[in-house]
Formats: structure tokens, C-alpha cells, sequence
């Protein structure tokens, strides 16, 4: 219980980095949306971009966040060793990856589209490198169980980006998608400056023999971290190659626009991230750390299934974030059923993570990316990015189902499934009260999806927090 209370308190922390900072950030969708209309297709190339930006950093930190916790956390290896090691490898890449860039920048940008632009692709590649660099002190505070000053870094960021983009975009009045990336570049430079303290600290060795070890376990979890962010951005990637039937760019700035309302999935699900993983390498040993993760599995879900219910039961609301870029919202419910799946596919992970049999998770990841880029290829031509949400649902529970079978097979956890099952079904009984009554006025509306979520919330209170708090005392 001690396990779970530290779980909770850690996911607050982490949750108030993320999810704070993700609804602060929702600010810049309605500032793009209006100030760089849809014709433009401005905010299409940023989409775009963006989405190579996420592919790139996963070859660069080559899994090794995972890697350090596992290594860091073994009898009889050093932690600072660890981590010097880790973070010797990912800059050795970083070098790599820019002095390829740079030294092929013509023929890079004319092959992604940006011949006309090769600004944008040299500020993204400055700032993928200083991600990927900054990818391991922030895994290290973690391990180190500094949750505040992880959040604290995490929301200055958010809070200097901000600022900027409301100078240049609603003071200064500027228009074009080059100051959004000037802007993310200015960002994560100045970001990297507060790590510089931590780093002197670091009693710095690298260690041959270690690093081979860790390449072992890290490799396979590359191919799953790449499987894994295809599934999110093969489609971002893409679309504007495949989508014939107007203008592709200017489309996928209208899905990458409504998918935003739907990350609220993607926060929560980085705010457990953040608190679960070191817990669970932690109490790996503990002769009750399975039905800890069982636990743990019950609550990601309920939660999760209770912000699907709050996104869906606001909806009228949320949609004038993205403006004139709302005709894509039927993709909302689609993409947010995706991202609870992804959730659930990275809490089944830890079965083949604490056994180091990490290449189950890459044949998985590679499964569910199989499925996903089929149904991409072959739908989007002719349903444009509706394709591209229902191939994320494919994905997605391809390697979630395939991750609970195999494990239930080679390290069972006693997942609560009857409760699960109790959950889903209410959820989609509430979605579908929702959905029947979408054509009644905003307040009867909104007043009958309260009531809908209240109940849902209760739920969760009496029938599985109350009777966890009692069994404690």
C-alpha cells in the first residue's frame, strides 16, 4: 500500500508537469488556429515536422531511459556509472545524427519537402538533439525520486514558450510557422543551461563492458520505441505522400488541430509513465509486487475512462480551441480510445522489461506498426485522416492483445478483469447516452453529462478507492 500511496503522490507531481503543461500549451492551438488560417496549411507543415521530430529523437536516446532504470537499479552496479554511460551513448549519436544533417542538408530538405525552407529543417534538428540530450537528466531526477524539480523544469519551458508565442504571434502579429520553430529552439536551448549544475556533480566514468550490457537489453526496446512512435506519427509522416484528393497539407493541419482535444489521453498517460516505471523496477523483488501492478492497471484505466467521459461530455466546449479546424472532430473519441490502449499496451510492458526478455516488446510494437501502416496505406486515399484514426485504434490493440496473451503465458499478473470489464462496459453505456442526446441544447446537454461523469467518478470512489483506504487502516 506504502508502494501505492508513493505511486499516487509521485503521479501528482508529474502530473501537475504534465498535464498542466499540456493544458497550457492547448493555449498555442487556438493562437495557431487563428493566426495561421487553414488555407495557408501552415499549421499542416508544423504537424508535419513535428512528427519527424518524435521519430528522430527515439534512434537517439536508442532506449536507454528504460535502460538506466533497469541497470541502475541491479545489485552491484554504480548509478552514477550508469548514467554517465548512458548519456555517453546518446551524445556520441546526437554528433553523429548532426554532422550527417548538416553535412547533407540539401538533399535531406529537398526529400521531406522543405527545399524552400531549409531553416525549419536546421532549427528542428538543433532542437531534437538538445531533446534527446536533456532525455537523461530528466530520466535521472526520476530515478532519483525528484519529482519537483523535474516539474519545475518541465513547466518553465511551457511557460517561456508560451510567453513568446503570445509576443510574436498576438502582439507582434506574425503569421508564418517559422516562428514556431525559432520559438521551440529558443525554448529547449535555454532549458538545457539548468542541467549544467547536476552534470558537474556526476562523478563521470564510462564503463566498456557495462555500456554492452546495456546496448543488449536497449536495442530491442529501440525497435520497440520506433514501432511505438511510428504508430503515433506514421500517419503525420505520411499523409502528405499518400492523400491525393485535395490538399494534403492543409488536411492534416485540420486532423493535427482536433487531435490535440484528444491528448489529454497522452498526458495522463506520460504523468503514470513518469511515477510508475521507477517504481516498478523498485518492488521488483517484493512478493507482492504483482498484485501491486494489477492494482496498478485497474487505476490507469478507470482514470483514463473517466477523462474520455470528461473530453466527450465537454466537447461543445473544447471545440473552440481549434477554431475553423473543428469539421475533424468526429476523429476526438476515435484517437482518445487509441491512446487509452496505448496505455494499457505500456503497462502490460513490464512483464518481458523485468525478465529482460525486452525483444517480446519489439515483435509486438512491430505487430501493432504492421497493422497500423496497412491501414493507413490503404485507407487514406479514399477516407483521408478518419484512415488515420482508425488505424491508431488497429495498431494499438494489435500489440496491446498480443502483450496480455504472451505475458499471461510467460509471467502472469492477476489482472482484475472482471472490474476492468465492469468499467468498459460503463463507459460506453455513458459515450452512448452522450452521444443520443448530442442534438439537445448546451445546457440540458451539458447538465445530463455531468450528472454522467459523477456517477462515473463516484464509482471509482466507492468501489475501489473507500475499500483500499479501509483494508490500510
Amino acid at each position: 500500500m506504502a508502494s501505492l500511496k508513493s505511486l499516487l503522490k509521485d503521479t501528482v507531481i508529474y502530473g501537475m508537469s504534465s498535464i498542466v503543461g499540456r493544458f497550457l500549451n492547448y493555449l498555442l492551438v487556438p493562437i495557431y488556429t487563428h493566426c495561421m488560417p487553414k488555407e495557408t496549411a501552415d499549421y499542416g507543415t508544423s504537424v508535419n515536422m513535428y512528427a519527424w521530430v518524435a521519430l528522430i529523437l527515439v534512434f537517439l536516446t536508442f532506449g536507454m531511459e528504460t535502460t538506466m532504470f533497469r541497470f541502475a537499479n541491479k545489485e552491484g552496479e554504480e548509478p552514477d556509472t550508469v548514467f554517465s554511460t548512458a548519456m555517453a551513448t546518446v551524445g556520441a549519436l546526437t554528433v553523429v545524427f548532426l554532422g550527417l544533417l548538416f553535412g547533407f542538408m540539401g538533399p535531406v530538405s529537398t526529400a521531406l519537402g522543405y527545399a524552400e525552407h531549409p531553416e525549419f529543417l536546421a532549427m528542428m534538428a538543433v532542437v531534437v538533439a538538445q531533446d534527446a540530450l536533456q532525455a537523461m537528466p530528466f530520466s535521472y531526477l526520476r530515478f532519483q525520486k525528484r519529482p519537483i524539480k523535474f516539474a519545475s523544469l518541465k513547466l518553465l519551458f511551457i511557460a517561456f514558450n508560451i510567453a513568446l508565442n503570445v509576443l510574436f504571434f498576438l502582439v507582434l502579429k506574425r503569421t508564418e510557422v517559422f516562428y514556431v520553430f525559432a520559438i521551440n529552439l529558443a525554448c529547449t536551448s535555454f532549458i538545457t543551461l539548468f542541467f549544467v549544475p547536476d552534470l558537474l556533480r556526476i562523478r563521470w566514468k564510462f564503463d566498456g563492458a557495462l555500456l554492452r550490457r546495456m546496448l543488449a537489453y536497449s536495442w530491442p526496446l529501440l525497435i520497440l520505441g520506433v514501432a511505438g512512435i511510428l504508430n503515433q506519427t506514421f500517419d503525420k509522416l505520411a499523409f502528405p505522400l499518400i492523400y491525393k484528393a485535395g490538399d494534403a497539407t492543409q488536411q492534416l493541419g485540420i486532423y493535427g488541430a482536433c487531435v490535440k482535444v484528444a491528448m489529454i489521453m497522452a498526458m495522463i498517460t506520460q504523468a503514470f509513465r513518469y511515477a510508475y516505471e521507477p517504481m516498478v523496477f523498485s518492488i521488483a523483488k517484493d512478493k507482492d509486487s504483482k498484485g501491486t501492478y494489477a492494482v496498478g492497471m485497474q487505476f490507469f484505466l478507470s482514470f483514463t475512462l473517466l477523462a474520455f467521459l470528461c473530453v466527450m461530455g465537454y466537447i461543445d466546449i473544447l471545440k473552440r480551441i481549434v477554431g475553423d479546424y473543428s469539421e475533424g472532430l468526429a476523429v476526438v473519441p476515435i484517437v482518445m480510445v487509441a491512446e487509452i490502449m496505448m496505455g494499457v499496451y505500456f503497462n502490460l510492458s513490464f512483464w518481458y522489461k523485468l525478465i529482460d526478455k525486452t525483444i517480446w516488446g519489439a515483435w509486438f510494437s512491430l505487430a501493432g506498426c504492421a497493422v497500423l501502416i496497412g491501414v493507413n496505406l490503404i485507407f487514406i486515399p479514399q477516407y483521408s485522416y478518419m484512415a488515420c484514426a482508425w488505424a491508431g485504434v488497429a495498431g494499438y490493440g494489435t500489440a496491446m492483445t498480443l502483450s496480455y496473451l504472451v505475458g499471461q503465458w510467460k509471467n502472469p499478473i492477476p489482472y482484475p478483469m472482471k472490474s476492468i470489464a465492469v468499467y468498459v462496459v460503463l463507459t460506453a453505456a455513458f459515450y452512448a447516452v452522450m452521444h443520443l442526446i448530442s442534438g439537445w441544447s448546451l445546457v440540458p446537454k451539458l447538465t445530463v453529462n455531468t450528472l454522467l461523469i459523477v456517477a462515473f467518478a463516484a464509482h471509482i470512489y466507492w468501489w475501489d478507492i473507500r475499500p483500499r483506504r479501509a483494508s490500510s487502516l
